[in-house]
């Protein structure tokens, strides 16, 4: 599929996506939503195939995502509240069908992620920043406030975070960022690409379709009591012990060999020559 604003790059099973308005420090607008939300449909469908198994976010130049564009919220300030209300509920979209994806989604953020920007970091399993890079939900100093993202954001931060930094719209640095749960790893701009090929493959040794159960269990487990939480839980790991990727990997560490997620070359003849090696 050909983008205005985003570009792919493929490596095996791992998707780099760049958002590609430098010009604007990446900046939202209705076609970024749109291709973004375009985009997404498509991972769906790859990783379904087992074709796709991690996406890395990206923004080109010197600033992951700015937030807003502009020129775009200049049209807004004339818009109608159905009008609105139907930009707002395209964000939205964009942003639960990053959050759901059954992939793990690595951000990668230099320079800064500013109001929407910092929404994207929220939706990412995982973010590696740079040291110097700046977050903020910024969006009080300009009379509005991160009502779209906030879902996404307080699954990140938490409600006191939130209380601090949604009603200041106060920037912050990455130590703070990371102390608050919103990245994960901090690192020298030098060395940001090679942890975030770090976690790339950790992610790659792990069953993909264990990655998208436990992506799933997450929100599913998260603010429910105990009681109810033991009999999804129980479900959710019976389900994945006799289930062929489960079988396979109880096997593999028993064989003590690679599962074959990690080493396609690991197949039953693998298995047939352990058994004879025992016996």
């Amino acid at each position: 599929m050909d983008y205005q604003h985003l570009i792919t790059t493929r490596n095996g099973a791992v998707e780099y996506l760049n958002l590609n308005r430098p010009e604007v420090r990446n900046a939202f607008n209705e076609e970024v939503i749109a291709e973004l939300t375009a985009w997404t449909a498509v991972a769906r469908e790859q990783a379904a195939r087992g074709d796709l198994r991690v996406v890395v976010l990206s923004g080109a130049g010197k600033t992951f995502c700015a937030g807003a564009d502009i020129a775009w919220m200049s049209k807004t300030v004339h818009y109608t509240k159905d009008e609105n209300l139907r930009d707002a509920m395209a964000m939205s979209r964009m942003f639960a069908a990053l959050d759901q994806l059954p992939i793990p989604l690595v951000g990668r953020i230099q320079g800064a992620a500013l109001g929407g920007g910092a929404g994207l970091a929220a939706v990412c399993d995982i973010v590696v920043a740079e040291e110097q890079a700046i977050f903020g939900f910024t969006e009080v100093k300009l009379g509005i406030l991160p009502a779209v993202i906030s879902p996404f954001a307080l699954a990140k931060i938490g409600r006191s975070a939130a209380r601090e930094l949604f009603l200041t719209g106060a920037r912050f640095p990455a130590a703070r960022a990371r102390e608050i749960g919103l990245v994960h790893a901090v690192v020298p701009t030098a060395e940001l690409d090679a942890e975030v090929a770090r976690y790339v493959q950790e992610l790659l040794g792990a069953g993909p379709e264990a990655i998208a159960a436990a992506k799933t269990l997450i929100p599913h487990v998260w603010g429910q009591p105990l009681d109810a939480a033991m009999s999804v839980t129980a479900a959710a790991i019976a389900a994945r012990r006799v289930s062929k990727e489960g079988q396979e990997g109880l096997r593999a560490f028993l064989e003590k060999r690679k599962p074959r997620w990690v080493d396609p070359g690991s197949n039953t003849k693998d298995t047939k020559d352990t058994k004879e090696k025992q016996s």
